[in-house]
């Protein structure tokens, strides 16, 4: 399965572990196609939206399992300022700038730097001005397969120039099989004290209040369906909000969160370095037709978007999205599958 797309080869890579787990991954947009978990019968099921060919992994909905950069989530208007310099970006959600613009990182196709049987490193070169930010910005990300059942994801990164930058990966699951209906059956938790307010364009305001006694409190298990619906989330449609997770000091790798499909056994876990974790209940997937010929709908599936604070860049107080020359950026997340 191999396309050309502007003289670069896109194909299709399998990783595997030994314990029967699988994971297919393209290099355009470094998107994860298909994720095969067991449940507690031991019986393997596809947990990620996706499509069948690379022709529609290319040609359909362009963020189901992908690397969004340079900047995941929201900009504020599409512009900040970095040592008093405005840069003006790609706005492509309203007013705001989405997951790094219109013609993101979702969209190219990545260098292959190395496969293994578990191990698949890609890289992309993203030029000085590409969708407005600033530096030639040279990133690499690693998905491994382990025999944890882990799929670790390693982004790095080092600029020429000052700019900010945030990665996040888009994978929408469903423990109970990609198509499989509805996940306002899984439970959710965050562990996250605070949750980031969003303006009237769903950019962050620049609050950050705590989730105790409110809808967006995750610190206990809940059912989705218990919460999906209130005021406090998009009106009519769900969540899709910014926790901030709790941890000891900046860089730590800490659990997130997880969610559990008491249905079928199936627990992912969330472990990562960043300081935020975006939950989106796939609110505007309207009737996709993809894999196997299944129809995807709106909370049919649920992403944990590990991340730095959407519009950070336009907010001080928010941990800093900037990279300068001679820093690394060098962040992780971890997808940990289990049963019980």
């Amino acid at each position: 399965m191999e396309k050309i797309i502007d003289g670069k080869t896109v194909s299709m890579f399998t990783l595997k572990n030994s314990n029967g787990m699988s994971a297919d991954i393209t290099n355009f947009g470094a998107k994860v196609v298909r994720l095969f978990a067991a449940d507690r019968d031991g019986k393997f099921d596809d947990v990620v939206l996706g499509f069948d060919t690379l022709d529609e992994v290319i040609e359909k909905e362009e963020y189901f399992g992908a690397v969004c950069g340079r900047f995941a989530n929201r900009i504020k208007d599409g512009k900040f300022k970095i040592d008093g310099v405005e840069y003006n970006l790609a706005v492509n959600n309203g007013t705001n700038a989405l997951h790094g613009g219109v013609d993101a990182f979702n969209t190219k196709v990545w260098d292959v730097k190395e496969v293994t049987p578990s191990k698949l490193v890609l890289g992309l070169l993203s030029p000085d001005g590409e969708e407005g930010y600033p530096g030639n910005l040279d990133v690499t990300c690693t998905y491994e397969l382990t025999d944890e059942n882990e799929l670790s994801i390693h982004y790095e990164a080092t600029t020429d120039k000052t700019t900010v930058i945030g990665l996040t990966n888009h994978s929408y699951f469903n423990l109970k099989g990609a198509g499989n209906g509805t996940v306002r059956d899984h439970l959710l938790q965050i562990n996250a004290d605070f949750v980031t307010i969003l303006d009237d364009s769903f950019a962050p305001s620049g609050e950050i209040r705590p989730v105790d006694g409110t809808a967006f409190d995750f610190r206990k298990p809940m059912v989705i369906d218990e919460r999906v619906d209130a005021e406090v989330y998009v009106p009519g449609r769900g969540i899709d909000n910014n926790w901030c997770l709790r941890k000891e000091q900046q860089g730590d790798c800490v659990l997130a969160g997880y969610i559990y499909a008491p249905s079928c056994g199936r627990k992912m876990e969330v472990f990562t370095t960043q300081p935020g974790m975006q939950v989106y209940t796939a609110n505007w997937v309207d009737k996709q037709v993809a894999k196997d010929g299944k129809t995807y709908e709106e909370q049919h599936s649920v992403c944990l978007e590990t991340q730095g604070f959407p519009n950070s860049p336009n907010v001080a107080h928010f941990p800093s999205p900037v990279l300068r020359p001679g820093q690394k950026y060098d962040e992780w997340c971890v997808y940990k599958f289990s049963v019980k």
